[in-house]
This record gives structure tokens, sequence and C-alpha cells, in this order.
């Protein structure tokens, strides 16, 4: 049977993970508060972050930035944002 969870990025209730994606305390209220449509959402503005600011993923301070990108993402009122100079690339 399908988890569901209100979603705290969506504002509604929708599927949630099916299991937890993120360790330590941040993945768990993730787990618990994030829907499956929400966490693939955050994964493409994590990539964009990473293209843009040219992160290494394995540099300790790129992953904590992308921690606190990640919590300000999901339960932050002020979100996480794009870089200032990023254009979204047009479709079509």
């Amino acid at each position: 049977m399908t988890r569901m969870v209100n979603c705290v990025k969506l504002g509604k209730e929708a599927e949630g993970l099916a299991v937890p994606t993120y360790p330590g305390e941040l993945g768990e209220r993730i787990f618990k508060n994030v829907s499956k449509e929400a966490w693939g959402e955050w994964l493409k503005h994590q990539t964009m972050l990473i293209n843009e600011y040219r992160l290494s993923p394995i540099e300790p301070k790129a992953r904590k930035f992308l921690e606190e990108e990640m919590e300000k993402y999901f339960f932050s009122d002020e979100g996480s944002s794009a870089p200032g100079d990023f254009t979204p690339p047009k479709i079509g």
C-alpha cells in the first residue's frame, strides 16, 4: 500500500517516499513530511545548484551548503532560490 504524507512543499496530501533518502534528523523530517513528487523537484533544484555553483558533492563545504539549501527548500518560508544570474534553459 502506498504511504501518504501531508507534503510541506506541495501543501497537500501526496504519495510519500518509499524509504528515507537522506541520513540523520533532516532525513527523518523529509521522510515524514515530503512527498515523492516534491523530492523529485528537489533533486532537479539540487542538480541546478551543483552545476551553477560548480560544486563537488564530495567536498564537505559543498555538502554542508546543499544540506542547508535542502532545509530551506522544504522547511523555510524563504525557500532555496536559484543563483542571481541563473536563467532556466529554453525548451523547444
